[in-house]
């Protein structure tokens, strides 16, 4: 048993590993923003706005981009909305800036994804919807003469976005939904991860035969294990075809509060954990602002991208010698801004200095009333607890890393 474990450990068994290796991608750019493999895992989110609402809109999209959201999505169900979103992204590069936009275009939206492609930077189609027609309650089955004119149908509607994005250089996402695949695919494959990586398959492939490579694919469904199993599937089924485009991951509707946070997290980290993702949305009932920080907060636990300060902090037991809820607040006030930090807040001795090995500073109960301060596993000083906070400050300042808050 011990010499195959040495063996499997000696390996580098991925098992074992420690580290995310991500697939590799190649780099699709949306305006300014690169990705892929070679680049952070962007954030994204999507406004809730009419797009019709000029102003509304613009305003929306600023909100999100002021809260660190990279790649902003807005709805276009019909020309009139891909008109206005010409005068939202004049008005977003006059007042603001410009920020990276993707158009969502849905049923039969050809005309509608022609018009928008000229001002944004990304057009977001759904497989299913794109070439939309209504389900035959009384259909048994097609034939594959109806595949084919299907198909062909298919290219015909699609070439030209293609051709159109190709010559403005743009980005395209296929984004599939489990609850809006084509009749056909439920009728050949079912309502299964299988159906939804061949309603994918079909655009790529278009793609690949008119040379058009800038795509990004998404497989979300509202229940994180569908999610799970078709992008596995997806980015199997890509690398055995030669395909490398990036993944922007996602639980679509997933609910609100604690539990949507919770299955997003379940969908989006393990994929992450597995290498799959470059791109990521938390879709949440609430303000879009809201998603922004629960998609941080998932990229830093996972070690994929430092936003924060990562405060490292035991549960507290009996053994706790000072009120341990209260003294993480204040340490969180007083370090926030550090971004790039860790830094523990341990009850006892026996959780530290071992528990928060691998912090760059630690406050330690020692004793009664007395609190020890650690630069990594070396201890500095015992000061008096309520002198803890401000030692601890002091601590970060004499090794020169301290920056002040900006007001």
């Amino acid at each position: 048993m011990t010499a195959t474990l040495g063996k499997d450990l000696a390996e580098g068994s991925k098992r074992y590993d420690t580290q995310i290796h991500r697939r590799a991608t190649r780099t699709v750019n949306v305006g300014e923003i690169a990705i892929g493999s070679d680049h952070p895992v962007r954030v994204q989110s999507m406004i809730n706005e009419d797009t019709l609402d000029i102003e509304g809109s613009t305003a929306a999209i600023r909100r999100l981009h002021e809260a660190g959201c990279e790649i902003v999505r807005l709805t276009v169900p019909s020309l009139a909305h891909a008109k206005a979103v010409g005068d939202i992204r004049n008005l977003l590069d006059s007042s603001y800036q410009h920020v990276p936009l993707v158009a969502d275009v849905h049923h039969n939206g050809m005309k509608i994804a022609l018009e928008v492609a000229n001002f944004v930077d990304k057009v977001r189609i759904n497989p299913g919807l794109f070439v939309f027609e209504k389900p035959d309650p009384d259909r048994k089955e097609f034939t594959n003469d109806e595949i084919k004119d299907i198909r062909e149908k298919i290219f015909n509607r699609f070439e030209p976005l293609v051709q159109t994005l190709k010559k403005q250089g743009k980005a395209l996402r296929i984004g599939v939904n489990h609850g809006s695949l084509a009749e056909r695919m439920l009728f050949s494959y079912g309502d299964t991860p299988i159906g939804m990586v061949e309603s994918a398959m079909e655009f790529v492939r278009i793609c690949d035969s008119l040379d058009f490579h800038n795509i990004v694919i998404s497989m979300k469904a509202s229940r994180a294990p569908v999610m799970l199993a078709a992008y596995r599937l997806m980015a199997d089924t890509m690398d055995k075809e030669g395909f490398n485009y990036p993944l922007h991951l996602g639980v679509t509707e997933a609910g609100d509060g604690d539990y949507g946070r919770i299955k997003s997290t379940a969908g989006i980290a393990t994929l992450l954990s597995e290498g799959l993702g470059d791109t990521i949305r938390v879709s949440l009932t609430e303000a879009p602002e809201k998603e922004i920080p629960v998609c941080y907060s998932i990229l830093q636990a996972v070690g994929l991208r430092k936003t924060m300060v990562e405060y490292i902090s035991c549960p507290s037991c009996g053994r706790t010698l000072f009120n341990l809820e209260e003294v993480v607040q204040k340490v969180r006030e007083a370090t926030v801004h550090l971004t790039g930090l860790d830094i523990a807040v341990m009850g006892c001795i026996v959780n530290g200095p071992g528990e928060m090995a691998d912090a760059d500073y630690g406050y330690v109960g020692k004793g009664p009333g007395v609190i020890s301060l650690y630069r990594g596993r070396e201890e500095i000083r015992k000061v008096p607890e309520d002198q803890g906070v401000n030692a601890l400050v002091d601590l970060i300042k004499e090794d020169g890393r301290w920056i002040d808050p900006t007001v």
